[in-house]
Formats: C-alpha cells, sequence, structure tokens
C-alpha cells in the first residue's frame, strides 16, 4: 500500500469514527467488485440509501446521519471506482447501463423490497436516473442540489472545476470548495479527507445524458429536491422550473445560504427536517 492510500484511508476512517451513531460496515460483493456501505439505525427501520457527490465518500453525510438514522435504516454507499472503502473487481464499470446495473445489485444486497434513495449532486443524477429506470425498487426519491438532472452546468463553475479536472491535487480541491463554498467553515477532518480523496486513484467516471422530458414525464415516484440558495453549479431557477415542467409528484424547496458543496453538511438540521418529513408522507 503506497504511502498516499495509507493516508487516505487512515482519513476516512477518521471521519467515519466520529460519527456519532454507531455503524455497521458491510462488504458486498459484485462481479464488479466489493461495495463498502456504512449501515446505521434500527435494522427493521425502512431503508434509506444515500448517494454522495463526486470525490465526497459516503463520509460526507458525518452531519445527516443521527437524525436520520433514528427512525431509518440508513445505508451510506461509496461509489464503486472513486475514491472511498469500496474496491473494483473483474468486471468494469464502463456504461450507464454498468452503473445502474452495480446500483441494482447493491440494493438487493441491502434491501429485497423497495428502498427510499436520495442523492447529492452526480449522486442525484444515478439516484434519478435509477429511478427512471427502475421505479419498483424506490419507493421515494429525494434529489439534493442534482446536476445535469434538469439543467446544464455553470460555464463559470466549469471553468473553475478544469485545473482539478485535469491534473487533481489536494491543494486545487481544496482551493475549489473555498471558492464555491464562499469560504463557509468546513469540518477539518473530513476537509483533509476531500483533499487527500482528489488524489485518489479512480477509473472514468460514467457521465451520462440529461433524462429527457418524456422520460420525466413517465415518473411515478414521489420526489423531493432540495436546491443550494447560493449554488455556484448551476441556475437553481431553471433547475426547480425544468422539474417542476416535467417531473410529476415533485416537491422543490430551496436551502438558503448554502452553496452546492456545502450540501449537505452545513445548516443540516434543516435538510434533516425536510427530508425525514418528506419520507414520512403516506
Amino acid at each position: 500500500m503506497t504511502e498516499d492510500l495509507t493516508r487516505f484511508l487512515t482519513a476516512y476512517d477518521a471521519v467515519l469514527d466520529h460519527w456519532p451513531v454507531p455503524v455497521d460496515r458491510m462488504d458486498l460483493t459484485s462481479a464488479y467488485g466489493t461495495t463498502r456501505v456504512t449501515a446505521c439505525g434500527p435494522v427493521d427501520g425502512e431503508p434509506l440509501v444515500l448517494l454522495h457527490g463526486g470525490g465526497t465518500t459516503s463520509a460526507v453525510w458525518f452531519a445527516n446521519v443521527a437524525d436520520l438514522s433514528r427512525t431509518r435504516r440508513v445505508y451510506a454507499v461509496d461509489r464503486i471506482g472513486e475514491a472511498g472503502r469500496s474496491l473494483c473487481g473483474g468486471r468494469p464499470v464502463q456504461s450507464v447501463d454498468d452503473l445502474l446495473d452495480w446500483l441494482n445489485g447493491v440494493l438487493d444486497g441491502l434491501s429485497p423490497g423497495r428502498a427510499d434513495l436520495c442523492g447529492h449532486s452526480y449522486g442525484g443524477w444515478i439516484a434519478l436516473t435509477y429511478a427512471l429506470r427502475t421505479p419498483q425498487r424506490v419507493r421515494k426519491l429525494a434529489l439534493l442540489d442534482p446536476t445535469q438532472c434538469f439543467a446544464g452546468y455553470r460555464a463559470g463553475y466549469l471553468l473553475r472545476a478544469l485545473p482539478m479536472l485535469i491534473r487533481p491535487t489536494a491543494q486545487r480541491a481544496r482551493a475549489f470548495l473555498a471558492w464555491e463554498t464562499r469560504g463557509a467553515e468546513v469540518d477539518p477532518a473530513w476537509l483533509d479527507l476531500y483533499g487527500l480523496a482528489a488524489e485518489f486513484p479512480r477509473t472514468k467516471v460514467i457521465v451520462g445524458k440529461r433524462p429527457k422530458p418524456r422520460q420525466l414525464r413517465s415518473s411515478t415516484t414521489p420526489t423531493l429536491m432540495l436546491l443550494a440558495g447560493d449554488s455556484r453549479a448551476h441556475d437553481i431557477r431553471r433547475v426547480e422550473a425544468a422539474a417542476r415542467l416535467h417531473l410529476p409528484h415533485v416537491e422543490t424547496a430551496v436551502l438558503p445560504g448554502l452553496s452546492h458543496h456545502s450540501v449537505p453538511f452545513a445548516r443540516a438540521a434543516a435538510f434533516n427536517s425536510m427530508l425525514l418529513d418528506f419520507l414520512g408522507k403516506p
């Protein structure tokens, strides 16, 4: 194991060790490899699966799990092929079909029936795409400032992200985070992990198309979309308008004072409460 990888795993475990609730660490095997899932909450609680944004790992939910796991069985998933404790196997994830097949296998390993699905950013795109393709597996869907679902990125955001995408380093990752969050205070242990994650060896990110309006209109899944009021990733007004126009059964709300990358840990109590209220509705 290289020194960089050791540092990353040490930082990863440090954040998980400080989660405010007891956790179970699960490793689910498939042809794609081994997927690490961190579980907490009552084992007989309704399953809630959390999908993190790009480069953040499942540890990013540290400010949410205490509230969410009081009544739900929470499963925080490390996306395979990215920074985290999931390990790629003999079959690489090379397409959207592979990515959704991987997620379907994860859900099979966690819950035989339906589960609630919550995704942030790129994780929101995966959650929405999966729910549109496999609605029978998703009871309710929560999208947290989702990207590439209803509108594209701002050009300025992509320009700022470009150096990090071309040659990712911990310093560049932290600088990008500071810019997008406008210098918001971030948990030091998680900030250290976020920087190290940028240098983690990873496979090519699967970038799929934005769902077409006709696909969105076919949705039967109750959906909550929470938008970051100060998001620099996209124009939230366009995102909200497109969702309301094309996606049936959607509720939308804006989380004021939050940027795209300060979700879900900043002012987490408001997000936690809104998500639980939505999941608890008949």
